[in-house]
């Protein structure tokens, strides 16, 4: 069973790392949404495997569901079309991109080498009390405050730059 928990996880980790590509490498906003919507969702699959079933509900249901539903309603009501880049700045910034993934994936593949190709164990407590004790006491209560505020910002600011001049 273990042999199939590990394919498995290759499975979601390879989908993450495919779409989350697709996500920094698709030109029309409506697609990188729809490729982070599987992102999300592969993550969900690792953290169900990782014996944290509530994390991975939450991943779908909050981050895949209401997160990315808000995303596509701002990249539909502002009209978004496709990116389109100068010539000559388009390839500084792609030189300093490719040089950014070479440096991730040799850091990758020295955390892969150094792990003996296992997925790490399940070892920590993520259900509903434990996660909600974290999130709503102690220090982590003005970090989760703070985020909120800024997706309200975020919400606010959307709405006004698709706002039609009257």
């Amino acid at each position: 069973m273990e042999t199939f928990d590990t394919i498995l996880f290759y499975v979601f980790a390879l989908g993450a790392i495919g779409s989350a590509l697709v996500v920094i490498g698709q030109r029309n906003p409506t697609y990188s949404a729809f490729g982070l919507i599987v992102t999300l969702g592969s993550l969900s699959g690792i953290f169900g495997l990782l014996g944290s079933p509530f994390i991975a509900v939450l991943q779908v249901v909050v981050y895949a569901g209401a997160i990315m539903v808000l995303f596509l309603f701002v990249i539909m009501l502002l009209n978004v079309r496709r990116e389109d880049h100068e010539r000559g700045r388009g390839r500084a910034f792609k030189g300093v991109a490719v040089l950014l993934a070479l440096m991730l994936a040799l850091e990758m593949g020295a955390v892969v080498l150094r792990s003996g190709l296992a997925p790490p164990p399940a070892t920590f407590d993520a259900s509903t009390r434990t996660m909600a004790t974290v999130l709503f006491s102690g220090p982590y209560l003005y970090v989760f405050e703070a985020t909120s505020i800024l997706i309200l910002a975020a919400l606010v600011g959307a709405v006004v730059l698709a706002k039609k001049d009257l």
